[in-house]
């Protein structure tokens, strides 16, 4: 049988990660993450990883399975979760599939859009650019040439400005239109879509809550500790959101107050960023949580309406 693949997802700090356990530990099922940094070992507390004991309570796949130094592509994503879908699947536990990174839902459900191989010299351009003029003037040139594009790849994160810009240059052609080309009918598993919304001044709350947090367990530290390992951060990882701008104060271009209030910000442009993407996944089951909602109230509704689809 096809392995039947639950997605549940929602903006950074919308509390999917604690539903999808939940609902998770009351099926007997497994997660696979579907986050782009959470693959990063040591890079914990500003990915909010799962603790320990949430792992051992539910099992997680694709978290900590590269190091901050190496480059991580969606495509090796991508390999790495079939792999674990398919052992998920022949345990016959049930497959959720909890995370924000649109690109990464998009091509695990639809395929992969390989697109033209890579130029290094448009690469290394481009790339300068950015070290000179910083990302955002990269992300002002995509703007003017896939605005689709610009609106749901975040300022910060260069690796796919590049890609798309890249694109762009030898195809003649906007990397949405290519990608849109590729999304029709290449649906790969089965699948349903699970979607978590707060109204905005919660979300904005929540927000400003888990950067406190992130604070004050130690992100300063932990990402001073990164920065001191032998091989450094890999482009990805340092533009993540949470450590380019700890990374930023610790270069003593800004204070800690300031670099905090960059994390706010950038969070929130994230946020509305992922809402655009999560918007293609028409076949969404939309919830809609109010600041008190508890997880295991919508988990027992979810399982009264739709237990079905996790049976053995």
């Amino acid at each position: 049988m096809e392995p039947t693949l639950t997605f549940v997802f929602g903006c950074t700090g919308s509390g999917k990660g604690r539903l999808g356990r939940e609902l998770a530990k009351r099926t007997r099922g497994e997660i696979v993450s579907v986050d782009s940094m959470k693959v990063y070992r040591r890079m914990d507390i500003g990915t909010a990883k799962p603790s320990a004991q949430d792992r051992a309570d539910v099992p997680h796949h694709l978290i900590d399975v590269v190091e901050p130094s190496d480059d991580f592509s969606v495509a090796q994503y991508v390999g790495l979760a079939e792999d674990a879908i398919k052992e998920i699947h022949d345990r016959n536990r049930p497959i959720f599939v909890v995370g924000g990174t649109p690109l990464y839902v998009k091509a695990l459900s639809e395929g992969l859009f390989e697109g033209p191989g890579a130029d290094a010299e448009i690469r290394d351009r481009l790339g300068k650019i950015a070290e000179r003029e910083g990302s955002t003037a990269l992300h002002v040139r995509l703007a003017q040439v896939d605005t689709k594009a610009a609106e749901r790849i975040h300022p910060n994160d260069v690796r796919r400005l590049i890609r798309a810009l890249e694109v762009h240059e030898l195809t003649g052609l906007p990397i949405s239109e290519l990608q849109s080309q590729w999304d029709q009918d290449r649906t790969k598993y089965k699948c349903a879509f699970i979607g978590l919304r707060r109204e905005l001044d919660d979300q904005n709350h929540r927000t400003n809550e888990r950067v406190r947090r992130m604070i004050d367990v130690g992100l300063v530290d932990e990402v001073r500790s990164l920065l001191g390992e032998p091989v450094p951060l890999s482009t990805a990882a340092r533009q993540a959101i949470g450590y380019a701008e700890i990374i930023t104060h610790l270069e003593g271009k800004v204070s800690l107050a300031d670099a905090v209030e960059m994390i706010k910000i950038n969070t929130r442009q994230f946020a509305k960023a992922q809402r655009t993407w999560f918007k293609r996944f028409v076949d969404t089951e939309w919830i809609d949580l109010t600041a008190d909602a508890e997880p295991e109230k919508v988990v027992e509704d979810l399982l009264s309406r739709r237990g079905s689809l996790w049976s053995p």
